[in-house]
């Protein structure tokens, strides 16, 4: 038996606009449904570009999505949906907005969040559910899954459920120009490391590795560009469907080991997402290219990769503009130790690692990176 006659279940959006313009869809398919009281759910920064969404009805904007949410700032959000008595949430920022906004539809009735941890413990969704990425990264609005920082642990905790797909996803290039290089690098790396986990996953699929190497093409083609001339319309559309793909990959397969060692980098320094998973991806690509010889030579050559793996991987991020080293990001070494255990205890995603990783490999990766 081969892997195509492995069972896999796929979730996607029930609609999908993809394109220059794409955002004002929004409104007009919320005019569509009857929708009637809007809350969306963005950052200060995105807050003065929600007309772009051409909304109707009574719209309330929620502005203060932290870059890392923790289950405070979840509890905000909340008390904004309680306020404005939404028939429709919308999403419309990055990965973090996105994800709080997803937990918001679900958290409007009687379950908490402790409730409904884990995969398919959520019992119902409040009201509808659009998402508007404005950068191309986590590729949230592809997914059932949605991640927040637990305030009292420090530590992040999933959602995952059927109940978190959106019902309208627009994907819109023109909101991501304004985007800064770096900020356009480590997205961009982020939604490149989610199909590298993916490929390179013990759960892979024939399926999720198509999407997987599709986005890795793209973002080897389009994210030096992005990085480059942010006005590149080209570029800003293949990198949107980048993320989308890595969104895809997300949901029956799931990131591995890289993600796990960038988690702490999120929650304890408070690095960027997309920045801690830069950081950490040449490394862990290095580390698995053992068990998956093939796989990671495809990888290489898509993106240009000659010579020693890890060198050639690091130099390719640090082209970007990415600053690489821990100690530059504002790491000191005697946090290594801590986080490499946190990392090593995140087992949903280091079981799916197709190498097994010990604590103690996983402080030298930490070094390495440091």
């Amino acid at each position: 038996m081969t892997d195509l006659f492995r069972p896999l279940r796929i979730h996607q959006p029930r609609r999908v606009e993809f394109g220059t313009g794409t955002a004002a869809e929004v409104g007009a398919w919320a005019r569509a449904e009857g929708f009637q009281r809007v809350l969306v759910l963005t950052q200060r920064s995105m807050a003065g570009r929600v007309a772009a969404l051409d909304l109707p009805g009574a719209v309330s904007v929620f502005d203060g999505v932290q870059p890392e949410p923790d289950t405070d700032n979840l509890a905000l959000a909340l008390e904004a949906a309680k306020a404005a008595a939404p028939d429709l949430v919308v999403g419309f920022g990055g990965g973090s907005v996105m994800d709080l906004a997803k937990l918001v539809t679900v958290l409007r009735g009687p379950q908490v969040l402790a409730e409904i941890i884990g995969p398919n413990r959520v019992a119902r969704r409040q009201n509808a559910l659009a998402l508007v990425p404005t950068t191309a990264g986590t590729g949230s609005e592809a997914g059932i899954r949605a991640l927040v920082t637990d305030a009292a642990t420090g530590m992040k905790v999933a959602v995952e459920s059927p109940h978190l797909l959106a019902d309208m996803v627009a994907m819109d290039p023109g909101l991501t120009k304004t985007l800064p290089p770096a900020v356009t690098a480590a997205t961009g790396i982020d939604a490149m490391a989610h199909c590298v986990e993916a490929f390179t996953n013990r759960k892979s699929h024939p399926l999720i590795d198509s999407y997987a190497v599709m986005g890795i093409e793209l973002v080897a083609r389009h994210l030096p560009r992005a990085v480059a001339d942010g006005a590149d319309a080209e570029a800003r559309a293949g990198l949107l469907l980048a993320a989308y793909y890595g969104g895809i990959c997300l949901g029956p397969v799931n990131t591995a080991a890289g993600h796990a060692l960038a988690y702490p980098l999120g929650t304890r320094l408070k690095l960027p997402h997309g920045l801690a998973n830069a950081i950490i991806f040449p490394h862990v690509l290095a580390f698995n290219a053992p068990v998956v010889p093939e796989k990671t030579a495809r990888i290489a050559g898509m993106l240009g990769l000659q010579g020693d793996l890890l060198t050639a991987a690091s130099a390719w991020c640090a082209r970007l503009g990415v600053t690489m080293r821990l100690r530059d990001n504002g790491a000191t070494e005697a946090q290594l130790a801590g986080w490499a255990v946190e990392a090593h205890a995140i087992r949903r995603l280091m079981d799916n690692n197709p190498r097994d990783m010990s604590v103690t490999e996983v402080e030298a990766i930490y070094r390495a990176a440091f």
